[in-house]
């Protein structure tokens, strides 16, 4: 009897050991499978990309079966990086892409993270900068992309003004609160950022928005994108990475105060306070009237290329259609 208690005993503990091990194997397996990606930003950490943030850190990104890893774009740009394929994924402008889409350049937008373009020339308050007209014997301060004059006279030029009279000058990285105290009368800002930290500051500010004045400058800013290579050889992870996102940024839509207490933890150098203003503010844009987040039209790329054609910043028409798909969308529940 003694024996059989011994042998009886072994064997539970070699069942008890051989379903451990299972077990670990499973957990170990568990982490082996998910693929590692990196997704590049477009700048420094704000609430553009909030969503991201939301996804990694809530484990929407690992449900699908992917390690994320958020980096920096440093000097080379995300466009680049994304585009030559050393970073899977990238936060990019329809601007952006349109460039490199006819300069054959294989980047595609596969969702937008605000639904309409939220930028626009920004001034303080006392300079009585209210419409494009004003514009006329001021400094507009910028990064000295061409876009930047054409759009400046596409408005100005429906209210009979002259470009020729607006001081260009390259302002670099300088603060747009202290450019506008020393240097310039106006720049080019999305509010959802620099209009908040205004509200924030107590620096009242007047705002001529690019959407107030042309439909074709309703573009989508800005994109999540990636590269031909990646939807032709890795579909399924293109929609892995959409679908995270998707509920990354659906989360920070229903719940943005918690969204922004995520983004702060992840990039504790910013103001917490711009954060919970900024993520409060653009929350209710990242969707507002599409069907679903992400989701963009034909019509939007093709008027912003047909408004940049004709303002001589492509060297040739766009093939709009191939520039963006919404095939990765999540499918409505």
């Amino acid at each position: 009897m003694k024996k059989f208690m011994i042998v009886l005993l072994s064997l539970v503990l070699i069942l008890l050991a051989a379903c451990n091990g299972e077990d670990n194997n499973e957990d170990s397996s568990s982490e082996e499978d998910l693929k590692d990606i990196q997704v590049v930003l477009d700048w420094t950490p704000n609430t553009n990309h909030t969503g991201l943030y939301v996804a990694r850190d809530k484990g929407y990104f690992e449900e699908e079966g992917l390690d994320v890893e958020i980096i920096m774009p440093g000097e080379a740009g995300a466009d680049q990086l994304t585009a030559s394929g050393k970073a899977d994924f990238g936060v990019s402008y329809q601007e952006g892409i349109t460039e490199a889409r006819v300069q054959g350049i294989p980047l595609v937008s596969i969702a937008a993270v605000i639904q309409h373009n939220t930028s626009g020339f920004a001034s303080l308050k006392e300079e009585n900068i209210t419409e494009p007209k004003d514009f006329e014997g001021k400094t507009y301060g910028g990064w000295g992309a061409p876009v930047e004059k054409a759009v400046i006279s596409s408005i100005m030029q429906q209210e009979n003004a002259d470009v020729d009279k607006v001081d260009i000058v390259n302002m670099g990285d300088t603060d747009f609160f202290t450019a506008v105290k020393r240097d310039i009368d106006f720049a080019w800002i999305y509010y959802g950022w620099t209009g908040v930290e205004a509200e924030l500051r107590d620096v009242p500010i007047n705002m001529v928005y690019l959407t107030d004045y042309s439909e074709k400058l309703d573009y989508y800013t800005p994109v999540l994108a990636t590269n031909e290579d990646m939807i032709e050889n890795s579909p399924e992870v293109v929609s892995s990475f959409v679908k995270g996102a998707a509920k990354g940024y659906e989360f920070a839509i229903d719940n943005p105060e918690e969204a922004a207490d995520i983004l702060i933890e992840a990039a504790p150098d910013l103001d917490p306070e711009l954060v919970k203003a900024s993520q409060e503010w653009l929350s209710p844009k990242y969707q507002d009237d599409a069907e679903q987040w992400g989701l963009q039209k034909l019509e939007v790329w093709e008027n912003y290329a047909e408004w940049m054609y004709d303002h001589d910043l492509l060297e040739e028409p766009l093939e709009a259609e191939k520039a963006f798909t919404n095939e990765f969308l999540p499918e409505e529940e």
